[in-house]
């Protein structure tokens, strides 16, 4: 049974040596291996012999060095912290409990306007949205590796930029040979057929290749094919295909039963889930028609547990609170919400373009699930994963930085640093930023790569587009200007 009352949620975190042994052996189950492992462990004996080791103490002295060291960027635990402080102080002055069952005719009223939820407004209007993107990249502005900053082969422009932690990241002529594909050399769906090229040439060629491959259902086929766009009418079929969604009586099941979950309990969540949907997707002139999917989508969503097993192979931890039984007595530690996924501002746009693809609620939850599992999820993780915001950021800077140096150096003189422009699109993956029609043929090549880093390509792309006039700004307000009126056509960008 779940209180009525507000909760607290001051035991968020596991104990602290708990914590500390399941990350240690995450981290050795990953290193396995590999060739820093057998270093490691080979560094580890000579230091047993040292006299100033002392194993007695060795747990307790590796701690103090870790903290010592302030490597914060490895871990997002102090992001993660943050947030729940935030939602137990909604909680608590809003006096809205995290989570409660509803009462019968609430239930029923839910249930009959289950299709029609975008002509009210549940929840509470004075719910403020817990994140935005400016408060997320605060976060990763200040992320550091005290082992790189003690380099000596720090070069001036690593300072150039917001980034100042050092991963490994991707330039041109790696992604080129990464991905040839999207290369300029191949046929390109969005490209060439808005070009004189006649579209026999590619196009219908393209076109019926894609047919035999979704006749054949080979998932592979469907990825490599996706890499040069998909075109509009097999483009859902597609995407399944790729993400291995079906629609089976199980997964309709399944998704009636969070249905029925959102029906039978009221939870905090629901209200930012509610407020995101109003003040984004339901003021977009694309996708302010799909207001009622947002919300049977989202909030079925915040209550699946499946969700939980992208945290195995993510850095973050789902967010834990302290739930008291009916008779106040016992507290027991709940992963809340049931997905581990607390919604932030601009959340529900990561659904709103696939509503354009699949009509059926039950389909359309599959496939943004799998999508979120699978990508993007690291929009909003710190890590160091290639496609990881992290790297993704210092990739963007980074491409700037090696083709565009004055354009780079201009803005960060006035001021107008372009990760600070850049980064909404990056963390949204462009969605609400491009038309709907480019944002899909940038999504294709999302799938088709298996990366989102594609991403930071496009949006350097966009300042190279614009570098003539962006040398000719003042601040950051005019450079937004500059960089907004210019985000129409996928065509206009470069590739490789």
């Amino acid at each position: 049974m779940i209180t009525e009352n507000p909760v607290d949620i001051t035991s968020v975190l596991m104990d602290e040596s708990a914590e500390l042994s399941v990350s240690v052996t995450q981290i050795v189950q990953r290193l396995k291996g590999t060739h820093l492992h057998s270093q490691l462990e080979k560094q580890a004996k000579e230091c047993l012999h040292k006299p100033e080791i002392k194993l007695e103490t060795l747990k307790d002295d590796v701690r103090r060095l870790l903290k010592a060291s302030g490597m914060t960027w490895l871990s997002d635990v102090n992001w993660e912290k943050r947030i729940l402080k935030s939602l137990n102080s909604m909680c608590t002055e809003l006096g809205i409990p995290l989570a409660r069952k509803r009462p019968v005719p609430e239930q029923k009223e839910l249930t009959n306007k289950w299709n029609e939820m975008g002509t009210d407004e549940p929840g509470n209007a004075d719910t403020n949205n817990l994140t935005c993107s400016r408060l997320h990249l605060d976060v990763l502005v200040g992320l550091r590796n005290p082992n790189n900053e003690r380099s000596e082969d720090l070069t001036v422009r690593s300072h150039w930029g917001l980034i100042q932690v050092s991963l490994n990241v991707r330039d041109i002529p790696q992604m080129r040979e990464m991905y040839p594909e999207l290369g300029l050399t191949y046929g390109q769906l969005g490209i060439d057929d808005h070009t004189h090229v006649p579209p026999d040439l590619f196009e219908s060629e393209h076109i019926h290749i894609g047919k035999k491959v979704v006749s054949e259902q080979d998932s592979a086929a469907a990825q490599q094919y996706s890499r040069q766009g998909c075109p509009t009418g097999l483009r859902a079929q597609l995407w399944s295909l790729i993400l291995n969604t079906t629609n089976d009586p199980e997964d309709i099941t399944h998704y009636e039963q969070l249905k029925a979950r959102v029906i039978n309990h009221d939870l905090l969540v629901d209200n930012l889930i509610y407020k995101d949907v109003k003040l984004t997707a339901s003021n977009d002139d694309y996708y302010f028609v799909f207001e009622d999917y947002l919300y049977q989508v989202l909030l079925c969503f915040s209550r699946d547990t499946a969700v939980l097993e992208h945290f195995s192979y993510n850095s973050a931890t789902p967010p834990k609170s302290c739930i008291q039984n009916s008779s106040g007595s016992e507290q027991c530690a709940m992963v809340y919400p049931p997905n581990g996924v607390i919604p932030f501002h601009g959340f529900s746009m990561y659904v709103a373009p696939l509503c354009f693809l699949y009509n059926e609620p039950s389909t359309l939850y599959r496939v943004f699930r799998e999508m979120y599992i699978r990508y993007l999820f690291r929009l909003h993780s710190v890590s160091s994963h290639p496609s990881g915001i992290v790297s993704l950021c210092l990739q963007f800077e980074r491409l700037l930085q090696t083709h565009l140096p004055q354009l780079f150096y201009h803005l960060r003189e006035i001021g107008a640093q372009p990760l600070r422009i850049a980064f909404k699109w990056i963390v949204r993956a462009f969605s609400g930023y491009l038309s709907t029609d480019q944002l899909l043929l940038l999504w294709d090549r999302i799938l088709g790569c298996d990366s989102l880093e594609i991403v930071a390509v496009l949006a350097a792309a966009v300042f190279a587009f614009r570098a003539e006039n962006l040398m000719e700004v003042t601040s950051l307000a005019s450079a937004e200007v500059v960089t907004c009126v210019c985000l129409p056509r996928l065509q206009d960008y470069i590739f490789f």
